[in-house]
């Protein structure tokens, strides 16, 4: 396909474009979230009088008077239906007032008293202590052959909590008419977030709407409804007026999820010839007192590398703590970070070049159950990789290349994640002037979507972009999938295609792709790709600078070049965040995140890399899906991090096992 610039372009720089809180609407209200100061306890009571003496302020929301909601499968939605504090940061209570001011200025009003419990905020080591772990997957007898192999290695790797920090805040605007409601609200899925406000609401679906044309980012924080949403619509019910309600960066630290951290034991058994003979991957990850959330860290384990015996497992420790949840390559990002680095060590251990060890450790199918592949093109990108980044020229050595008082080195890393499709519905209708409709409750977080639907459109009326509209971002709309896993443009695009193929015979068409994808062959779907990183280490203050980072990438047929390749870049920045510089610093005392705004959690800009490219191979794959493509919103962040941190150690010959790899915690080291 060719590449074509976001339809929405002009909307979005000439300010035109509204996002959720933008939208003109007479006589709003506003309403400011007010969070818990305590790591746990109980609300003893909510002293309001201060507050509602302020002019303007209409109304004072808490435990003590919010309306019954009708319990979902997220305690985090049960906004106000208990006393308990399950974590500091919590939502405890909300003031509306006539203005955003006025709603501040009353809710530091407030004077919330507790009875406080000692919190437990910290995540430990527990693998000895507590061995019970829930088994991912197991083949063989991975503990007979670790401890039987030639070579073998076992190390653990740390990764922090990380927080999603999209531009545009959870944000919503929420109005009542009667007993209909409706949200302009900023999310992943304006179907899912219909659903769980009629439930929650105690409504019928068809009397809630959730307008999403525009969404800020999300990188999986808006993949789920947040308290925003629930506590809008209650505000607005509540004053009988429409209600602006958006979070504030400091509160996203603790209301709208993150990625959990994790404490990942690697072990590796191998012959002296680099072939594993035992792959085991354990790992500790948190989650709250109030919700269930599991990170998925072992899922690209199984399917990586051949070896007879394996296992990869987890377990969950509730703290006292907000509700981790999905962020971009869930699962897979931290996962691959301690995978990619144990293949760097035991390619040292091995003397053997780490390009080569991944070579000599492909499977045939998939290591997981035995699928074929539908395509794999893993050495491919490693090879196209190794020749555009000179790779031939590096020498193996730590610390061979110094330049007056800097280290260089170089590092690799694998990247993959499964490509997945959800069923979908989407109609087509041809306009009496030529041009075409097609609608779908889709979401475009700002990827291109809306873009790429227009050209998997365009090409299946065999027409021009230019005569194809695109509706989405409205779950009055057909219903849609989740904008989350890579699945987005598969999902719905196989619902547009379809729906473009039968409109070659009519002037409208409904699809629903339900029945093509329970019909599906067996097949092991993923994307693959390769890191190769560069950097230069100041011995004196241990400064890491990156001058170039290269993705190759294997993901089916691309199908806009433009907007794919922002994706991979994307995703690869992020991954350079993790390695060097994001981490959100738990106060174990107060059981708060310290960092919560963007001036003290640091993310990487464009000074801190100079030379950032990806590419893609031409793979074609008759597995997957119409448009022959596979997802790649996620792979640019998978295994990023380990090239950073493996080039660190060609560098300096110091292995950092810990996230993120800042001068305090590599100078000590040199």
């Amino acid at each position: 396909m060719r590449s074509l610039e976001r339809v929405e372009a002009r909307a979005k720089v000439t300010g035109t474009a509204h996002y959720a809180v933008e939208h003109p609407v007479e006589g709003a209200a506003y309403a400011v979230a007010v969070q818990a100061t305590v790591g746990r306890g109980e609300i003893e009571s909510v002293g309001t009088d201060e507050a509602r003496a302020l002019p303007g302020v209409l109304a004072v929301l808490s435990c003590e008077n919010a309306p019954k909601l009708t319990p979902v499968d997220d305690a985090e939605l049960e906004v106000f239906q208990s006393r308990r504090v399950a974590y500091h940061g919590q939502l405890v209570a909300a003031v509306v007032a006539e203005t955003l001011e006025t709603a501040r200025a009353a809710a530091a009003q407030l004077r919330i008293m507790y009875d406080t419990d000692d919190h437990n905020v910290l995540l430990k080591d527990e693998h000895a202590d507590n061995p019970d772990f829930s088994i991912d997957h197991e083949q063989g007898d991975p503990e007979t052959a670790f401890a039987e192999a030639p070579v073998s290695l076992d190390v653990t790797y740390t990764t922090p909590a990380e927080h999603n920090n999209p531009m545009e805040p959870h944000a919503t605007l929420a109005a009542w008419d009667g007993d209909e409601l409706t949200v302009h609200d900023s999310n992943q899925g304006p179907t899912s977030v219909r659903d769980t406000l009629a439930q929650v609401f105690d409504l019928a679906p068809s009397r809630v709407r959730v307008i999403s044309p525009h969404v800020g980012g999300g990188f999986g924080s808006k993949g789920t409804p947040r308290p925003t949403v629930v506590l809008a619509a209650m505000a607005a019910r509540a004053v009988g007026r429409p209600v602006k309600l958006a979070f504030t960066r400091q509160q996203m630290f603790a209301m709208t999820g993150y990625r959990t951290p994790t404490i990942q034991r690697m072990r590796l058994g191998a012959n002296t010839d680099g072939t594993l003979t035992a792959i085991v991957h354990e790992v500790i990850q948190q989650s709250s007192t109030i919700r269930d959330f599991d990170e998925g860290t072992t899922k690209a384990t199984p399917i990586m590398y051949a070896a007879p015996h394996r296992r990869a497992a987890h377990r969950i420790v509730r703290l006292d703590v907000p509700s981790p949840s999905w962020m971009r390559a869930p699962g897979h990002c931290p996962g691959m970070w301690a995978l990619e680095s144990a293949m760097d060590e035991l390619a040292v251990m091995t003397g053997i070049d780490p390009i080569e060890l991944r070579v000599r450790n492909e499977p045939e199918t998939s290591p997981e159950d035995g699928s074929p592949w539908s395509s794999r093109n893993l050495l491919a990108c490693l090879r196209e990789g190794a020749e555009r980044f000179g790779w031939a020229d590096r020498d193996p050595l730590p610390c061979a290349r110094r330049e007056g008082r800097t280290l260089v080195g170089t590092g690799v890393a694998s990247a993959t994640y499964p490509v997945n499709r959800e069923p979908n519905k989407a109609t087509a209708h041809a306009e009496p002037d030529g041009r075409f409709t097609v609608r779908i409750a889709a979401a475009d977080i700002g990827t291109g979507a809306r873009t790429a639907l227009t050209l998997i459109a365009a090409e299946a009326l065999k027409t021009d972009p230019d005569r194809v509209t695109v509706e989405i971002g409205d779950s009055h709309l057909p219903k849609a999938s989740l904008a989350g896993g890579s699945t987005g443009t598969m999902s719905w695009g196989t619902a547009v295609h379809r729906a473009c193929e039968a409109l070659l015979d009519g002037a409208e068409a409904t699809v629903d792709t339900e029945d093509e994808l329970a019909a599906e062959e067996k097949y092991a779907r993923h994307a693959f790709g390769a890191h190769f990183v560069e950097v230069r280490v100041d011995i004196d203050t241990g400064e890491i600078r990156v001058p170039r980072m290269l993705g190759v990438f294997a993901a089916g047929r691309i199908i806009n070049p433009l907007t794919a390749r922002s994706q991979f870049l994307g995703g690869m920045t992020m991954g350079l965040g993790m390695a060097l510089m994001e981490e959100s610093t738990m106060d174990r005392r107060f059981g708060d995140y310290l960092n919560h705004d963007l001036a003290q959690y640091h993310v990487p800009v464009c000074a801190d890399v100079a030379d950032l490219q990806a590419v893609w191979l031409d793979e074609e794959d008759p597995h997957l899906n119409p448009m022959g493509a596979k997802g790649i919103g996620e792979i640019g962040i998978v295994g990023a991090a380990a090239a950073v941190a493996n080039a660190v150690h060609h560098a300096t010959g110091v292995r950092v096992r810990d996230l993120p790899i800042t001068p305090p915690r590599l100078l000590p080291l040199l």
